[in-house]
């Protein structure tokens, strides 16, 4: 009992310690937490009482840091988007759970203005998706509100919900990343999890960026793709936010206008080349045919006929002997001497 009071007055005093500090703005580090100890009693009269106490020790807690890393990337479309779009956008808030939302943004406004709406929105990140024409996307990436900032056309959207990947994770857990911390939940943020489970991947392929998201399993540590899937191709990168000096143009970039103009233009070749064919074809079909007076396959199987003398006979022409009627006398005469026995 003496041993018990002991710890729970230690307990206490390490508690009072704590709170003091926290009120002192002085927080105590994770490594210097202390683990704490839990007594009970195991309930068996035939035990011996050296085996009726155990004592269980658990560990601190994970997420006793500070949070120090503030970044808050505004996520937010202008209008005139398609539904994959806004889907895609949902997808992107929920992996990272330090971004913030905004009403659409009319396209009649400037780009400029999206600074001003991420220091009203207290955001020193922004994702920014452009509509055109109702069939292309553009994805501005920009460091507010100095820069730098790129501008990226997106290609190949398939959101979370289209994929149905069989992969999982949880919800606000913090990701490994190779390429932007844009996409990075910042450590001991207040709505992430003290868990790393699944991986952001770029992978730059075809002069483009494909991203992947998969999820770390822990058994075998295999990846299974939780989803979204989309591609960024590469436009320009910009000194300022939104604007300015350009830092690098991609020489491998065509528009979505050009690749659909080619398009066209090669339709219509392969139109023209068919009608071409067409026309000669009826060209042949309606040319003047030669009449042919003399066919020159008259001749070919024609033989000249023997020549016959024209006699004229004053007589009757002499019977001809009957060879049956001499064959069956000749037969009988041989019959009547087997029967005589001349023979």
């Amino acid at each position: 009992m003496a041993a018990r009071r002991g710890k729970r007055a230690a307990e206490r005093s390490a508690q009072t310690k704590a709170k003091r500090a926290k009120l002192n703005n002085n927080k105590t580090p994770q490594t210097e937490t202390n683990t704490k100890t839990v007594s009970f009693t195991v309930d068996n009269e035939g035990a011996s009482a050296n085996s009726r106490e155990n004592i269980i020790s658990v560990p601190p807690p994970v997420s006793a840091g500070k949070w120090t890393n503030k970044e808050r990337v505004l996520v937010f479309s202008s209008r005139g988007i398609s539904f994959r779009t806004r889907h895609l956008m949902q997808d992107l808030k929920t992996m990272m759970p330090h971004s913030k939302a905004d009403t659409k943004m009319d396209r009649k406004d400037k780009l400029f203005v999206v600074n001003e709406v991420c220091e009203i929105k207290n955001c020193n990140k922004c994702i920014f998706f452009e509509a055109k024409k109702k069939q292309d996307l553009y994805m501005w990436i920009s460091n507010v509100p100095h820069g730098p900032s790129a501008k990226f056309l997106v290609q190949n959207v398939h959101t979370l919900a289209e994929l149905k990947m069989t992969g999982n994770c949880l919800k606000g857990s913090r990701p490994l990343l190779s390429f932007d911390p844009i996409f990075s939940t910042p450590q001991y943020h207040p709505k992430s999890q003290p868990f790393v489970d699944h991986v952001f991947t770029f992978t730059i392929a075809d002069h483009r960026v494909w991203f992947r998201n998969y999820q770390i399993i822990e058994e075998d540590a295999s990846l299974v793709e939780i989803g979204p899937r989309f591609v960024l191709n590469l436009i320009k990168i910009f000194q300022g936010s939104f604007g300015g000096p350009t830092l690098y143009e991609n020489p491998h970039f065509q528009s979505p206008n050009m690749h659909r103009r080619m398009i066209r233009l090669a339709t219509a070749a392969r139109l023209k080349e068919r009608q071409m064919v067409k026309e000669i074809r009826k060209g042949k079909r309606t040319e003047e045919k030669e009449v042919m007076t003399q066919d020159v396959t008259d001749d070919v199987f024609v033989t000249p006929a023997q020549p016959k003398a024209s006699q004229v006979e004053l007589e009757a022409p002499e019977p001809r002997p009957d060879r049956k009627k001499k064959r069956l006398t000749e037969l009988k005469k041989k019959t009547l001497m087997k029967r005589k026995g001349l023979r």
